[in-house]
């Protein structure tokens, strides 16, 4: 066991108690969602495991080590700690932001550069940012970094209060995948505080649902969302999310349609739209040689760009939203409907192309999470546009 929190209890001075009798032990490589209203007492748990906050009573262990016994500073640098205004220092380069906890830990320059340099290549920044300053980048930008500095030294438990919650819904969706594959791929344990239950579901191998200082669910994504404990917790869940209503399908991989049309970046824009004619679409994905998904064309840009370009890598549109194959349905549906596409591209974990899932598809989903079951006949509207929509990549 990696953390545990026994009796914790927080009262300040007139008596206002802001955390009762907290428990929770934490596994390393979990991923632990700290959710409730405002004054619930979640930030009040993330401050006392780094001793920004003391306990009243109850301990926090650290590996069988009690923190109260060690040294705050020391404490500190081995715990990375992200917050929602990503604090990066504007007077100090990419490269000093990132490297401050290791450069506070004594590693020698050489070490310290190599280890800005995987950082920078984990979030897919180019290198060159390193001797920029937060001023020069987006704050999408900038957030990635305020996430990979929370891993530069290494730490095993990562904190982070709320930090996506002043992003716009894009950049804090992309944000949350990239911390969700950086977590599983690292191995690291990370606690992190929210109020959106839908960020919670996402990213939580187990939630705390809190109120008024006290735990009130403790449990998995799935089982909170099929067992809530109390109306508090449905209240919280709120009754527009989705119930997954077919436990035989979870996965995006189970209901993508696969072979999707696709070209490679060097064939000519005569050979595009020939392609789109033959296999009556109006788009078409662009994948390398090695079915690396690289971007997106449409029969407008090719009609556009007809006469001064020639090649598909010439218009190809490179900013293209996809999902994991093995992304949950549950966390699925809603990022994909609220952005309106007809279908998205499914890819694996080398990002590799492997299928599109369609907007007709998730209608089917909707209609069994509603209603339980399908039409007599299995054959609804939303599986005719399926058929007719299926090579459609717009």
């Amino acid at each position: 066991m990696l953390l545990k929190m026994s009796n914790l209890s927080k009262t300040y001075p007139g008596g206002k108690i802001a955390l009762a009798n907290f428990n929770l032990e934490v596994d390393k490589g979990e991923f632990i969602c700290l959710i409730g209203t405002s004054g619930s007492g979640k930030t009040t748990v993330m401050r006392m495991i780094n001793r920004m906050l003391n306990q009243t009573e109850g301990t926090i262990e650290i590996n069988g080590d009690d923190i109260s016994k060690m040294d705050p500073v020391k404490l500190r640098r081995k715990i990375g700690y992200v917050i929602q205004n990503i604090g990066l220092m504007p007077h100090m380069t990419i490269r000093d932001n990132i490297t401050v906890v290791p450069k506070l830990l004594k590693w020698s320059e050489e070490k310290r550069n190599e280890r800005a340099k995987e950082m920078i290549k984990l979030v897919e920044l180019p290198e060159e940012m390193l001797d920029r300053y937060p001023s020069e980048l987006s704050g999408g930008q900038q957030q990635r970094i305020g996430v990979v500095r929370a891993l530069a030294a290494d730490q095993d438990i990562i904190l982070m209060d709320e930090p996506f919650g002043a992003l716009d819904p894009i950049t804090r969706d992309s944000l949350q995948q990239l911390v969700k594959d950086l977590q599983e791929r690292l191995g690291k344990t990370f606690i992190f505080v929210t109020h959106d239950m839908d960020e919670a579901l996402r990213l939580a191998t187990r939630i705390v649902i809190m109120s008024h200082g006290e735990e009130v669910q403790v449990d998995t994504p799935d089982n909170i969302m099929r067992h809530p404990k109390d109306d508090f917790v449905k209240e919280l869940i709120g009754k527009d999310r989705l119930i997954q209503a077919r436990p035989s399908i979870t996965t995006v991989g189970q209901i993508m349609l696969k072979n999707p049309v696709s070209i490679t970046p060097g064939k000519s824009l005569i050979q595009a739209i020939q392609l789109m004619h033959d296999k009556r679409v109006d788009s078409l994905l662009v994948t390398d040689d090695a079915g690396i998904l690289k971007g997106r064309i449409d029969v407008e840009s090719v009609d556009y760009s007809f006469n001064t370009a020639t090649s598909v890598s010439d218009i190809m549109d490179t900013d293209i939203f996809s999902v994991p194959s093995d992304s949950l349905i549950r966390d699925t549906v809603g990022r994909i409907l609220k952005r309106g596409f007809k279908n998205i591209p499914v890819v694996d974990q080398d990002n590799r192309l492997v299928g599109i899932v369609t907007r007709a598809a998730l209608v089917d989903i909707v209609y069994d999470a509603l209603y339980g079951e399908q039409h007599e006949n299995g054959e609804s509207e939303a599986h005719q546009d399926d058929n007719s929509e299926s090579g459609d990549q717009s």
